[in-house]
C-alpha cells in the first residue's frame, strides 16, 4: 500500500498519512469491507482512492489560493464563468454533473475516474459522451 501510495503521490509524507487514512478507515468502517473480493484488493483500492481525492483536494486548494491572489477585474470574470458553468451543470443530471466536475474541474483521467466512482474506463468514456450529448440538446433549449 505505501509503494501504491509514493507511486502516486511522488512524496513518502503524504504517502504515509493516506496508508494511515486508509487504515483508519478500515477500523472505523470495516462494515465497508463487504468481502466480494480479497481485502489487500480492498486496501488496495481504497489506497489509490485516497491518493485521487489527496491530489484533487491538493489541485481545489491550489485553485482557491490562486483566485483568492487575483485582481478584482480577473475575480468578477471568474465569478460570471462559475455561474455559468453552475447553470449548465444544473441543467445535467447529477451524475453527469459529477463526470463533468471530475473530467473537467479536476482534470482528472477516464481511468482516474473510473477508480473514483469503481467502474471501467469505458463506462467513464460512456458518461463523458453522454455529458457531451445533454450539453449540446441543452444548447438547442433556451
Amino acid at each position: 500500500m505505501l509503494r501504491r501510495a509514493r507511486r502516486i503521490l511522488g512524496n513518502e509524507a503524504d504517502a504515509r498519512e493516506v496508508v494511515q487514512d486508509v487504515f483508519e478507515a478500515l477500523l472505523a468502517h470495516g462494515a465497508s469491507f463487504r468481502g466480494e473480493s480479497a481485502l489487500t484488493t480492498w486496501l488496495y483500492s481504497a489506497t489509490t482512492n485516497g491518493c485521487l481525492n489527496r491530489i484533487r483536494n491538493a489541485k481545489t486548494r491550489a485553485r482557491l489560493l490562486d483566485a483568492r491572489n487575483t485582481p478584482e477585474v480577473a475575480a468578477s470574470a471568474d465569478a460570471e464563468l462559475t455561474a455559468i458553468v453552475r447553470n449548465l451543470l444544473s441543467r445535467v443530471p447529477p451524475s453527469l454533473a459529477a463526470i463533468a466536475t471530475y473530467y473537467y474541474a479536476d482534470e482528472m483521467t477516464q481511468e482516474e475516474i473510473a477508480c473514483v466512482l469503481g467502474c471501467s474506463r469505458r463506462h467513464v468514456g460512456d458518461l463523458v459522451d453522454r455529458l457531451h450529448a445533454c450539453l449540446r440538446e441543452n444548447e438547442k433549449t433556451p
